[in-house]
């Protein structure tokens, strides 16, 4: 496994304008990335491609985010969220991310898509603080193979007493 940086406190913000697009196979591996993604990255196209899109994973995320994220992405269907990158250097950032399968025209799910885009710093205060909770919870659980499911029940029942559900409640954030 390839070295992972260490996370600083330093925050690249993504410019209000700017987009991060990917794409990658089936299995997550990266086959493109714009130039926006490797400036903010810090990484040289010859790093990123052909390379599991996780290696921008930031141990601040939760897994039951990314365990949500496949479960719909395997549903055919488009995942939206909020999301915390880790850079080559180690410094972090914020994107709010819509990803989506990219379908052949047989219907066959041949890899995905991924466009990021700067989040609202209002959003972030308030997913930073759920999603802390939710490491809470994984970190608590009696077994690393259980821990993601039992952190999206944390989540689930949280959203359910606000009356949302976790898509209507990221979009209401991004506003």
């Amino acid at each position: 496994m390839r070295n992972r940086p260490t996370p600083t406190s330093h925050e690249v913000k993504l410019g209000e304008e700017e987009l991060i697009i990917s794409k990658t196979d089936i299995s997550g591996r990266l086959t493109y990335t714009n130039r926006t993604f490797m400036e903010i990255s810090g990484y040289y196209e010859q790093e990123l491609l052909g390379v599991q899109h996780n290696i921008i994973r930031h141990p601040d995320m939760p897994r039951g985010v990314f365990r949500m994220l496949w479960s719909t992405l395997k549903a055919k269907s488009e995942f939206l969220g909020f999301v915390k990158n880790l850079c080559k250097d180690g410094s972090y950032y914020w994107v709010f991310a819509s990803v989506t399968p990219d379908v052949d025209r047989g219907g066959n799910v041949v890899g995905y898509y991924s466009v990021r885009r700067q989040p609202p710093s209002t959003a972030i205060r308030t997913i930073e603080s759920i999603y802390q909770k939710m490491l809470n919870v994984e970190q608590s659980a009696p077994s690393k193979k259980v821990a993601p499911d039992q952190s999206i029940d944390f989540l689930n029942d949280l959203l359910r007493s606000k009356g949302t559900d976790y898509e209507r409640f990221v979009l209401e954030l991004y506003g």
